[in-house]
């Protein structure tokens, strides 16, 4: 495993020798623009493996995407290489349509300390909820970014995370987004604590969610990458691209349904994907990812 290969995997050129927030920022970026929040694995009959080496492989020399065990645990690794003081957390990621938290931890983070401060850095969220620089670890305070205000509040011990959302002007309204989406103005994202965790303390998870009959990731393929002005993803058949505050603090949404046919070509067009293995799309749950 090389840095370097993993630098032209996401096209970063910038130096790298002082572990500083604005190069922790820049190669965050590159990371999200480059490497898609996906679970086509699942659909296409393989295994997600928890492992360092597997997930190299994949990501930089497949150039394939990943979720947040694949994705942050690759990141933990250039950025520990890099000099960085580096913490995988733990978090229970919210279900709007339940009101509630996950009961077990179901998502994988990063904290990094830089200078005496604390970042979140998180590269495996994905969608519209993917934050596009590390949020400094502080209760209470907006912090702008390009997809929205985040915000974090901690209540004894327990750290929340939550997304402002703009309003959305969607113009083919035939395959309109969810039925909250216009009422919805802020987002629970997820919650967590700062007890450090251990990349083994995943592997339940990691299994339950690629093989569970209930599993989101089980009921619904997806694959989102963030752009330089918004993000695009297929979920099931459905293609949405987003460009953030198209007007007005306003999100222009577009949405297409694909064919079958159209599949592959899009996830190489849109998201630089290519598949070893026969893609099933599906998308039979009803929890939205927007």
């Amino acid at each position: 495993m090389d840095v370097k290969e993993y630098f032209a995997r996401i096209s970063y050129r910038g130096s790298y020798d002082k572990p500083d927030l604005a190069t922790l920022t820049d190669i965050f970026q590159h990371h999200i623009r480059a490497v898609p929040f996906e679970n086509l694995s699942i659909h296409c009959g393989e295994s997600i493996e928890l492992d360092l080496e597997a997930t190299y492989n994949k990501i930089v020399r497949k150039k394939r995407g990943g979720w947040c065990m694949e994705n942050n645990y690759l990141l933990s690794w250039v950025l520990k290489t890099l000099g960085y003081d580096v913490t995988l957390l733990g978090s229970k990621v919210y279900v709007p349509e339940y009101d509630a938290y996950a009961e077990e931890i179901d998502h994988l983070l990063l904290k990094v300390v830089l200078d005496g401060k604390s970042y979140i850095v998180d590269g495996g969220f994905g969608m519209v909820y993917q934050i596009w620089q590390p949020l400094e670890l502080i209760s209470g305070i907006d912090q702008p970014q390009t997809p929205g205000v985040f915000r974090l509040l901690e209540e004894s011990g327990i750290w929340y995370l939550e997304k402002v959302k703009r309003k959305q002007w969607v113009p083919n309204q035939s395959v309109s987004t969810s039925h909250n989406v216009e009422k919805e103005v802020c987002r629970r994202v997820y919650l967590f604590t700062l007890q450090p965790q251990d990349i083994e303390g995943f592997r339940a998870c990691n299994a339950h969610l690629q093989t569970a009959p209930d599993s989101l990731f089980v009921t619904k393929s997806m694959c989102s990458l963030q752009t330089p002005d918004g993000v695009r993803a297929l979920v099931g058949w459905k293609l949405t691209e987003i460009k953030y505050n198209y007007k007005d603090n306003m999100d222009l949404v577009e949405i297409r349904i694909l064919a079958d046919e159209e599949m592959e070509k899009t996830l190489k067009e849109k998201f630089n994907v290519t598949l070893d293995k026969k893609f099933v799309p599906i998308n039979t749950s009803r929890l939205s990812l927007f």
